[in-house]
């Protein structure tokens, strides 16, 4: 990785980095976490048809009872970075340094490189928990809307936005849209408890539009207290899914699998000079990510 430093060197430093906002992992607030996934995970699924029958004296066995897998595999990522302390000495990180030519480090550029490399891993979790596509080299696993990814290999049920497959979302037709989904929930999941419609934030911004148009009980905009909800159905906000489509499923039904969760955030900075006698730092961190949908037929994706 190439690591550069553009700078004036001059006048007084602002004290502080700054970065382009990232994506924060708020999608797993509504998956289901699996930690503890060295290799393979199986969900066990049990199916029961015609189990139930009309009483006689005699034990009759009736009906079926199936119990099948669904397996989630998380996929083992990492970040390796090699920063060269020399190329600091031409910025203001210079000045933080104590004397002597083995004193390189410069303790606020390391607490927010470390920060920042926390927010990347983030950012990268939450687009692959949708859209990753899981090749070799990616740097990601392969989400539940990718092609051949959990929904389709599921057998998740699929409807096209109102308007046809691949409608913009606007705050004029998020109502519509998000109807339509509702009305595409199977009945048998319809009014379960943990239930959630998956959007990303610009179609959340459009249902915020909308809703506040309506009024919200006599309110005509939003304030801290308001949940979102749709006819009864949380709505969770989700950074990192692509424009234009809705999700409905269970918490229970949708999961993420990983060996560690706090692996997202643990990440280390090694100072190689007292190791190989270079002015190297390297960035390391290490961790999994993997999603799988329990029973497809009772999630819907739309589109």
């Amino acid at each position: 990785m190439a690591f550069t430093v553009t700078s004036n060197y001059a006048g007084k430093a602002f004290g502080q980095y700054i970065s382009a906002a990232l994506k924060e992992a708020k999608s797993l607030e509504g998956l289901t976490v699996l930690e503890n996934i060295k290799y393979k995970e199986n969900i066990r699924k049990m199916a029961g048809s015609s189990l139930v029958a009309d009483a006689s004296c005699d034990f009759a066995d009736a009906g079926t009872l199936a119990l099948t897998e669904a397996v989630l595999e998380p996929k083992n990522l990492q970040i390796n970075v090699d920063l060269c302390k020399k190329t600091l000495l031409s910025g203001f990180e210079s000045e933080e340094m104590k004397a002597g030519a083995f004193n390189r480090t410069a303790p606020t550029f390391d607490q927010y490189v470390l920060s920042y490399f926390g927010e990347i891993i983030a950012d990268s979790v939450e687009g692959s928990i949708w859209t990753g596509s899981g090749a070799a080299n990616s740097g990601t696993f392969k989400g539940f809307l990718t092609a051949g990814g959990a929904f389709a290999a599921g057998g998740t049920v699929q409807v096209n936005n109102v308007g046809g497959a691949g409608t913009a979302y606007t705050a004029a037709n998020i109502i519509a849209q998000l109807q339509f989904l509702v009305s595409s929930i199977p009945a048998n999941v319809y009014g379960k408890e943990d239930l959630r419609i998956y959007m990303n934030m610009k179609t959340y911004r459009f249902y915020i539009s909308a809703i506040s148009a309506l009024g919200y009980v006599n309110a005509y905009s939003m304030n801290g207290d308001y949940i979102p909800m749709f006819e009864g159905i949380t709505i969770q906000p989700c950074p990192g899914m692509p424009d234009d489509k809705l999700v409905a499923a269970q918490i229970s039904n949708l999961f993420y699998g990983t060996d560690l969760l706090s692996d997202d955030t643990n990440i280390k900075m090694l100072d190689m000079t007292q190791l190989d006698g270079s002015d190297n730092m390297r960035v390391v961190a290490k961790f999994s990510g993997g999603v799988q949908v329990g029973v497809g037929a009772d999630s819907v994706q739309q589109d």
